[in-house]
């Protein structure tokens, strides 16, 4: 699949998908979201995928919307874009196969929600976060006024949204938006190594663990509790599960086979 704004490497059963407007600090113009749907739904669709690592071109991640259309947009043609880049994010967070987000710079507005969309967030140590939208007489368009305080706590998400501050990495951390904070000269490398990591486990069970998690974060305890057991006896009945108890018995490297 050939993209204008974005470029996509395989190996080793790991996506790269870039954000590819570097002399726009790959601004979120609609053909950008457009195309990040677009590459989610072959990508999850691809055997030869287990994992994707989303990050930018240059020196940002993604520093937000692109205001040279958002300043034209009317309250229809607003709600229509926020409506899309929700479609679009949604489905990094719903992936069956984990996405991580390599924040290699900003990552502000609309590029913090979408790092947010993602499973797993590493921070190289120049990277900056921030929803700046109420300088610009906005509000986060992309489910940022609901994925930050769920992922920070109320009162912090708050702070970030009526302030507009944008903050640096190791407080991004501190707070819980970021997982880890590395060298930027190490970013992908350890990006590589976590997707490597979680796809030496069961792609069944991986899928599983994400749909329990985000299906039960907001249903009552007992009901979320419930979730998790039927997630639980699906695992139970894949061959992968019994070829990880039998690896495990017999001391030996699972062969996963995603069934």
């Amino acid at each position: 699949m050939l993209f204008q704004t974005l470029t996509l490497d395989v190996a080793d059963r790991v996506a790269v998908l870039t954000v590819n407007r570097p002399d726009k600090l790959n601004a979120l113009a609609d053909l950008v979201i457009r195309e990040l749907g677009q590459a989610m739904d072959d990508l999850r669709g691809r055997d030869e995928v287990g994992a994707v690592i989303l990050t930018g071109a240059g020196r940002a991640f993604i520093a937000g919307a692109d205001i040279s259309e958002i300043g034209k947009a009317d309250a229809l043609d607003a709600k229509r874009r926020s409506r899309l880049g929700q479609e679009v994010f949604r489905k990094f967070e719903t992936s069956p196969k984990p996405t991580i987000a390599a924040v290699n710079g900003f990552a502000l507005g609309g590029g913090c929600e979408l790092a947010m969309a993602c499973h797993v967030r590493l921070a190289s140590e120049h990277a900056k976060f921030g929803q700046p939208e109420v300088k610009l007489g906005l509000v986060p368009g992309y489910a940022g006024t609901q994925r930050l305080p769920r992922l920070v706590g109320k009162g912090r998400a708050l702070q970030l949204l009526l302030t507009g501050e944008i903050i640096d990495a190791q407080e991004a951390y501190r707070i819980g938006l970021a997982n880890a904070v590395v060298l930027a000269a190490e970013l992908m490398d350890r990006a590589r190594a976590m997707a490597g990591a979680m796809l030496a486990n069961a792609p069944v069970a991986l899928a599983l663990c994400i749909e329990a998690v985000n299906a039960g974060y907001d249903l009552p305890f007992e009901e979320a509790q419930q979730y998790e057991s039927n997630a639980f006896g699906l695992a139970a009945a894949t061959e992968d599960k019994r070829e990880g108890t039998a690896a495990f018995l017999e001391k030996r490297t699972p062969a996963f086979r995603g069934r």
